[in-house]
């Protein structure tokens, strides 16, 4: 706090959120002479603006009342919008250290986010683990709320204030108590219950497209008529796929905190699963509206994205897809704002033949056949497909004899082959599954390159097409331990190539 010239003033850090991205804010409080006033300035948004009455209130509630002085709050710097609640507590301690209440020098070594109640508790926000990252860097310790203390330990080894109310805070910045620090909670993640392949009987090339695309973390298209299996399918994706990385989990972690999805402040550790409806708009898929926030595919991070009914998505959310399934990312620009979101997901995706579902069943199908197949086909465009690693047909199997049919391994059996596949990917080429492989990393046979070009110029894939085919075959090739692509190995994979792959 400094004065001068009857003039009070305090500053604390805190933070705008841009993404999943923490800029540093300073929140500044000058208490002057003049007619009573509480103004604030730096760009506030309608919530950031409202913070006066909730402070206000606040500080009622414990017994405090603001200075009958004019109150200046700038938020700097001035050309940043500030969106969100959180700027309510470092707008309170700024005040606080203004007024004398506490002291200055010890606030200075925090950074500061919170929303208050109007009886002085702190409220959850989101970002705080972007914010413990950013207050790591500038050596500075936080003050979060008490129910987001877990989660702002995610960020280092920096001093964290996770307090329940603000006279907490005020008592413990004078001596009077003194807050724990918060701790990683001692209980286990509770077991989260995943469908397991042990419940599909048959489907042999449906489990082993499965399989393959687990391990490499390929994109997958399932196709087929109602009731062949391709939503059940899919919801067994997740029970194969190991534990995120630390890395991984962090990332994926920070995209939920900034949605304010982060349940219980505990990192994410398994890969998410995330099936909008195909109602779902553009903004909700790929992420947008007024405040930029993250869409599907970006919650979908290092997890699954299952798009059910895929045509009958809207085509601009589809066409949106294209930029991140290359790039692993996608850039949301608007006037104010311009946002990079991670997006590197696993697409998996299911559709009918024809909007009838029956088209091929002579004694099911519409009058419209095949016209109307090829109709609802084309709401596809080629680029998009060409995109996805695999395309596989299913036909429906009979109720008796899908009963009677033996049931297939279970996916602890299926998840540890999945693993050692993913522990070969790790040795040769790092962090990057399969799907993201260069080709220098995949090891391929001369033999098997002969017969992959041969292939290739057969049905005149394109680059991409060619060389996503070989991603595969090093996926299919890990499964089996080889550490080169065999013929046999792009033979199966081309299979997953053409469109006309049957069950």
């Amino acid at each position: 706090m400094s004065i001068g010239a009857g003039i009070l003033n305090s500053r604390i850090r805190s933070f705008a959120f841009c993404g999943i991205e923490a800029r540093p804010v300073w929140v500044e409080v000058q208490i002057s002479s003049g007619l009573p006033a509480f103004l604030m300035v730096g760009l506030p948004d309608k919530a950031v603006a409202e913070a006066r009455e909730r402070v206000r209130a606040a500080l009622t509630s414990i017994g405090l009342a603001l200075p009958a002085k004019r109150i200046l709050v700038n938020l700097v710097p001035a050309d940043i919008p500030k969106e969100g609640s959180h700027f309510d507590l470092p707008i309170a301690l700024a005040l606080l250290t203004a007024m004398g209440v506490i002291s200055g020098e010890e606030v200075a070594r925090y950074a500061a986010l919170g929303e208050l109640s109007l009886d002085g508790r702190l409220n959850p926000v989101a970002g705080v683990l972007s914010a413990s990252l950013e207050a790591a860097s500038m050596n500075l310790g936080l003050v979060c709320p008490a129910a987001q203390g877990q989660e702002a330990l995610c960020g280092g080894d920096i001093s964290i204030l996770a307090a329940p109310d603000l006279l907490a805070l005020i008592n413990h910045f004078n001596g009077l108590q003194v807050l724990s620090p918060p701790e990683f909670s001692a209980q286990e993640d509770e077991p989260v219950s995943e469908p397991d392949l042990a419940d599909i009987r048959g489907m042999e090339t449906g489990r082993r497209a499965l399989e393959i695309a687990a391990a490499g973390g390929h994109s997958l298209l399932l196709s087929g008529p109602p009731g062949a299996g391709k939503s059940m399918l899919a919801a067994r994706l997740p029970s194969l796929l190991p534990d995120l990385l630390v890395a991984e989990s962090l990332d994926v972690s920070r995209i939920y905190s900034a949605a304010g999805l982060l349940v219980g402040g505990r990192p994410i550790r398994r890969p998410p699963f995330r099936d909008p409806h195909h109602s779902a708009s553009l903004p909700a898929l790929v992420g947008g509206g007024a405040r930029a926030r993250p869409g599907e595919i970006s919650l979908a991070h290092r997890g699954v994205l299952f798009l059910d009914e895929l045509p009958e998505f809207s085509r601009s959310a589809l066409e949106a897809l294209r930029q991140p399934l290359e790039t692993g990312q996608i850039s949301i620009a608007r006037a104010a704002v311009h946002v990079t979101y991670p997006a590197r997901f696993q697409l998996i995706a299911a559709m009918n033949p024809c909007r009838c579902g029956y088209l091929g069943d002579a004694s099911r199908e519409c009058r419209k056949a095949p016209r109307c197949g090829e109709d609802y086909m084309n709401r596809l465009s080629g680029p998009l497909l060409d995109r996805i690693d695999m395309h596989l047909a299913m036909q429906p199997y009979e109720p008796l004899g899908y009963m009677a049919g033996p049931p297939g391994e279970n996916s602890a059996t299926v998840a540890e082959r999945v693993r050692c596949a993913r522990q070969m990917q790790a040795e040769r080429q790092g962090a990057r599954k399969n799907a993201e492989a260069a080709l220098e990393d995949l090891c391929v046979s001369v033999e098997a390159q002969n017969m992959a070009q041969a292939i290739a110029a057969r049905f005149r894939f394109s680059a991409r097409g060619y060389t996503r085919m070989l991603r595969v075959a090093r996926s299919i090739a890990d499964l089996a331990g080889e550490l080169d692509i065999q013929p046999q190995h792009v033979a199966e994979a081309a299979t997953y190539r053409s469109r006309g792959s049957a069950n």
